[in-house]
């Protein structure tokens, strides 16, 4: 976990919302997590650890342990973010307009801690054709047990 262990809202086992202001956040939040998830940064591309990560499990959300994707779902798209072709549920993401710098964008966000995690885009692989493209700094990951 990114946080440290400091931040008493992140729970892979749980489902309810997260309802914390981004005062709180941003007592809890290392400043770079902050920054993204909570003032929707950007990681520069190619620097984030999942960019090229191929190890099988889960990816979930680093603010507050929401499962969003699972290996098999991730891609290589070559745009220099983890790319995934769909989440493990409906409930995992929410879809928001983004119409900022001048382009036509769904972001993409936490289903339970409504924190920035990117954008998605239709041009990615069957069988979705889905592209999410996540910024690795707002991901935490839990390897398969064999």
């Amino acid at each position: 976990m990114k946080t440290d262990n400091k931040n008493p809202f992140y729970a892979k086992s749980k489902d309810e919302q997260v309802e914390v202001t981004n005062e709180q956040w941003r007592k809890i939040l290392p400043a770079d997590v902050y920054h993204i998830a909570r003032e929707k940064g950007t990681e520069r591309p190619f620097t984030g650890k999942f960019n090229m990560h191929s190890e099988v499990g889960t990816y979930y959300c680093a603010i507050c342990g929401n499962p969003l994707f699972k290996s098999d779902g991730k891609f290589n798209s070559s745009c220099g973010w983890p790319s995934f072709f769909e989440p493990i549920s409906k409930e995992s993401i929410i879809y928001l307009p983004d119409n900022s710098h001048g382009m036509k964008r769904t972001e993409v966000e936490c289903g339970r801690c409504h924190s920035h995690l990117g954008h998605v885009f239709e041009d990615g692989p069957p069988p979705t054709g889905l592209r999410y493209c996540i910024n690795s700094v707002v991901l935490d990951f839990e390897k398969q047990e064999r």
